[in-house]
């Protein structure tokens, strides 16, 4: 009885002498069919261009292969599955604690960090922690909360609506940008600073120095005085 041992399944293509059949259904190196030829053949010609011979349709009859340069195909494959994975939009639940007495400039520093939070797209959960007798006075919380979602209304929406969770109270905000859109966004601002400073450095370079304008009074002076001595010395004559 036949029994897997285990072992990872390896999903590279065959190339080169790897392939394993009597003939091949042959692309060329721009894409051009060139037919089904004898593997030999295949791999003649992959010799001559100085290319890999690469099985790129395995369950094809015969299968297809491409002449092609495989360590630049991976390469670039593993290029574009990097920026493809940079380009993907995670969303993060971040979270913001308040208390039902909140000081006004700890309440705008809190608020800032949500907007900030909603900016880049991302959804908050909003806790009111209530102790001791506060826990008497739910309607201090949830007042606190509709204040907060009224500031921030141009950012994000109410996704949750509040909520008692034993001591505290929870509401989740959503940001009305798509997290695509925030980083699409963030990448231009980033842009538009760095071509801002490079455009900054270039201007200082071509100020000239203002050390030079000394140097030029100094001359126009000594100029001023040789005429006048000129001028005295003509009227002694």
């Amino acid at each position: 009885m036949w029994c897997y041992r285990g072992g990872s399944i390896s999903t590279e293509p065959r190339i080169n002498d790897r392939i394993r059949v009597p003939e091949v259904r042959l692309v060329g190196p721009s894409g051009e069919q060139v037919g089904i030829v004898p593997l030999a053949k295949a791999l003649e010609l992959a010799q001559e261009y100085d290319l890999d011979l690469v099985e790129v349709a395995a369950s094809a009859r015969p299968p297809v292969c491409k002449l092609m340069d495989y360590g630049k195909f991976k390469y670039e494959s593993a290029m574009k599955a990097r920026e493809a994975r940079k380009n993907q939009a995670h969303t993060v639940i971040k979270e913001m604690k308040l208390r039902p007495k909140i000081d006004p400039h700890d309440y705008d520093t809190k608020k800032g960090h949500v907007v900030r939070f909603l900016k880049q797209g991302d959804k908050v959960k909003i806790t009111i922690m209530f102790r001791g007798r506060e826990q008497s006075r739910p309607e201090l919380g949830y007042r606190l909360l509709q204040r907060l979602a009224s500031d921030v209304e141009e950012l994000g929406f109410i996704e949750s609506n509040p909520k008692q969770d034993g001591r505290n109270m929870i509401m989740v905000l959503g940001p009305h940008k798509k997290k695509t859109e925030a980083m699409a966004e963030a990448r231009e601002a980033q842009a538009a600073r760095k071509a801002e400073r490079q455009g900054t450095a270039a201007a200082d370079e071509a100020t000239p120095s203002e050390e030079a304008a000394p140097v030029e009074a100094t001359d126009a002076t000594d100029a001023e005085v040789t005429e006048a001595d000129a001028g005295e010395a003509n009227a002694e004559a």
